[in-house]
């Protein structure tokens, strides 16, 4: 598959899937020395070739003009990181959980077994910022995915398609949690060694 196929693929699903507006997120590889990232202001549903960006890991290039605002967060994160793609979306149920705790712990089982939990952190610019920059990457380390407090999640992964799949297992398990609160707070416990999730 090539790469703008791919890219293109990804990005039409964060879309359908509700994980970002007709303008949102952005999505990045590592190749060697460059990152390949989507243009600033792209529709991700819509992305051709001139959306994609390529442009220095280490050092700024023409290319860094018209790459994602959230090239800093991309860059820190593939100093910090094994990561070979990330993913950034704004999945609305996560953001709205994120508003209200410090870390999200699933209740489904899928997400249970996948995510574990979910660090909220809170950061006094969001967006692009280098205070995101400066912190992002160590949880990365430990973490497949993070909230940022009323912005959205980054994800890493090998491939985009595991980085992806971490935004929908994400934005499904906090659906699940904000269904379940109609019911109240407590739930029925149905996990072997249930308390460790609260550890993790």
């Amino acid at each position: 598959m090539s790469l703008l196929k791919e890219f293109s693929r990804i990005g039409r699903d964060l879309f359908l899937s509700g994980l970002v507006s007709s303008h949102g997120g952005n999505i990045s590889i590592r190749a060697g020395d460059k990152i390949i990232i989507t243009r600033r202001g792209s529709m991700l549903a819509h992305l051709n070739k001139e959306d994609l960006i390529e442009t220095g890991l280490y050092k700024d290039d023409s290319g860094i003009i018209m790459a994602s605002t959230e090239i800093i967060v991309h860059r820190a994160i593939y100093f910090n990181t094994s990561a070979l793609a990330i993913v950034h979306s704004h999945p609305p149920a996560a953001i709205a959980l994120s508003l209200f705790m410090d870390e999200i712990i699933p209740i489904d089982s899928e997400a249970s077994y996948l995510l574990h939990k979910i660090p909220v952190i809170a950061t006094k610019e969001t967006i692009g910022s280098k205070d995101v920059a400066n912190i992002i990457p160590d949880y990365l380390q430990e973490y497949k995915i993070v909230m940022l407090r009323g912005h959205g999640a980054f994800s890493i992964g090998d491939i985009l398609e595991e980085a992806y799949m971490l935004h929908s297992t994400l934005e499904n398990a906090c659906r699940i949690i904000a269904y379940g609160k109609i019911f109240g707070n407590a739930f029925k416990e149905y996990r072997k060694d249930g308390n460790k999730y609260t550890k993790w």
